[in-house]
């Protein structure tokens, strides 16, 4: 195992790794825990009793967050026609057909978020193998494939948490910054925590929630006490 630099081990040392932490107080201690010199993202995990392999529990989502994610979301969008045109004054980075596609199979990926119309989803298919292990391939289930552009435009702007389940059964969300308050990244976690108890599959069996951790960016994970969720 790698050795640990001091800060992170000064940081481990303020948390009780035997501990379920209130949601409340977890999410105080991983702003106090947190010693990246940059900007630190909050990150939730969750480990579901869900078996991924089967189509009906493999779950995925995005949830507006109350608080949004505190940084700038970077859009690109696929239209073409009227409804390029009518979406020009959204001050979006990009809007295009083909030439959008060209330039993304070029190598060109600054953006972090990707919606195309529906029509457009012929274009956008050849590029799976550039924006699907990126996660950025639009997706109807994400509200990305639409033609309600400035909708979607609206909500990614706003800040969401999107989540998918792994192999391992657990969904990894960026739920924040560490400057943001405690409540507002509890109202956020709560939220996300919410959105996955409503999509419980039926077929699920056992302990849904079977363990929450959060954690800044490089910093240690503290464990959240899921009961207060299961009902």
């Amino acid at each position: 195992m790698a050795k640990r630099g001091k800060n992170y081990r000064a940081a481990l040392a303020k948390v009780d790794r035997d501990k379920l932490y209130e949601l409340q107080d977890a999410c105080g201690l991983v702003k106090e825990t947190s010693y990246s010199k940059m900007e630190s993202s909050v990150d939730l995990a969750v480990n579901l009793g869900v078996d991924p392999r089967h189509a009906d529990q493999n779950i995925r989502g995005a949830i507006p967050l109350p608080h949004g994610l505190g940084k700038k979301v970077r859009i690109v969008v696929f239209a073409k026609g009227e409804k390029a045109t009518e979406i020009s004054d959204l001050g979006l980075e990009f809007v295009g057909g083909d030439d959008l596609a060209k330039k993304i199979s070029d190598g060109w990926l600054d953006f972090d978020q990707v919606i195309a119309t529906p029509d457009m989803m012929g274009a956008v298919g050849r590029l799976g193998k550039v924006l699907g292990p990126r996660g950025l391939m639009p997706n109807p289930k994400l509200g990305t494939v639409t033609f309600d552009v400035a909708a979607a435009v609206s909500e990614l702007r706003a800040g969401r948490a999107e989540y998918r389940v792994d192999k391992a059964g657990i969904i990894h969300a960026s739920v924040g910054r560490v400057s943001f308050s405690a409540e507002h990244l509890n109202d956020n976690i709560k939220a996300v925590i919410d959105a996955l108890v409503k999509a419980k599959p039926s077929t699920a069996k056992g302990t849904y929630l079977k363990k929450i951790c959060i954690s800044a960016t490089m910093g240690p994970g503290v464990r959240v006490d899921p009961a207060p969720f299961k009902n």
